[in-house]
């Protein structure tokens, strides 16, 4: 699910601009909602870089974006503005938190994890949204943010 206009328009002011000269040699730089979609896709399937859809841009220039916009403290302020965005829609509730145990052993020499049998509804939303929140590759932009 990509950024809604609602939400693009509360944080497009927060991407900061590509890093090219005016001129110089290159390939003009790809539009910055499309990259922030394929790295939100990444943090919400948990999917490696490389498996990124087609309709996303390269996933060397997301990778590089995300990264570029992680260490300049921008990626922590998209998050917080969207995790804001959400919590305004009633799909998220930033004072609780849960631990997620479906892949722990029980016990030490426990049964590896396996994939539950019965079949899964369809994710909503404000679930997928809030995965992103709670994939590891956001929590040292997280960590800054209590």
């Amino acid at each position: 699910m990509d950024l809604t206009n609602e939400q693009w328009d509360r944080i497009e002011a927060l991407i900061p601009p590509p890093r090219r000269k005016p001129g110089g040699p290159g390939r003009p730089p790809r539009d910055p909602r499309e990259v922030l979609n394929g790295i939100l896709w990444v943090l919400r399937t948990g999917a490696p870089w490389k498996d990124m859809p087609d309709r996303y841009p390269s996933y060397q220039t997301c990778h590089r974006r995300f990264q570029h916009w992680t260490r300049q403290g921008a990626f922590e302020q998209i998050l917080a503005a969207l995790a804001k965005d959400l919590a305004e829609r009633g799909g998220i509730d930033l004072t609780e938190g849960f631990v997620d145990g479906t892949f722990a052993s029980a016990k030490k020499g426990g049964l590896p994890s396996e994939r539950p049998s019965a079949a899964k509804a369809p994710r909503s939303w404000p679930l997928q949204t809030a995965l992103v929140f709670l994939s590891p590759c956001t929590w040292p932009a997280l960590r800054r943010t209590k």
